[in-house]
């Protein structure tokens, strides 16, 4: 599709050995994630949705398909045999210079850098594109999310807490060059 960055293509190999090829969301997902959603565990669809409703109609997953890679993206991991086993995506917060972002990881393929391997690809997408802050929401109780943004490079500050739902902002560099 026009502006497909390429750049963000990249093979990776995992912490467990396993490889999983990372990259920018195509129209052709749609039923991908929607396979994906329809399968997910419970728990892993009330971290990613804060308890709202996920996607559910035809129309709900082709919007999230349908990206123009600059001021809405998204980026994928598909295992070897073609499956996706995560998704992260950002969408601009008007003209803030800030996007919000979503990571989803299936369950058996956390703990081994998936997760840190999606956030950088997306960051180094928005980076591209003037992006200079992420912002994110998650459940308190979410160590997966904490210990994610402990690990990662991006200084980060906690904006609020509200009912168990944490807001943070974390500054992206000035350059970041895809894995």
């Amino acid at each position: 599709p026009e502006g497909y960055p390429r750049e963000l293509e990249h093979r990776l190999r995992l912490l467990d050995g396993r490889r999983v090829f990372l990259r920018p969301i195509l129209p052709t997902d749609a039923a991908e994630l929607q396979r994906a959603v329809e399968g997910a565990d419970p728990e892993t669809l009330r971290r990613r949705f804060l308890g709202g409703s996920p996607p559910h109609t035809p129309e709900e997953f082709e919007h999230l398909v349908r990206v123009d890679y600059r001021r809405r993206s998204a980026v994928v991991a598909l295992a070897e045999d073609g499956h996706g086993v995560g998704i992260a995506r950002y969408e601009t917060l008007g003209d803030t210079g800030t996007a919000e972002i979503a990571v989803a990881v299936d369950p058996e393929w956390r703990h081994v850098g998936l997760a840190t391997a999606l956030l950088r690809q997306l960051a180094a997408g928005a980076v591209a594109n003037g992006i200079t802050r992420f912002a994110a929401e998650f459940f308190a109780d979410n160590l997966d999310v904490t210990d994610l943004l402990e690990e990662s490079d991006a200084p980060f500050r906690n904006l609020a807490e509200d009912a168990g739902v944490v807001s943070v902002e974390l500054a992206l560099p000035e350059q970041l060059e895809p894995e």
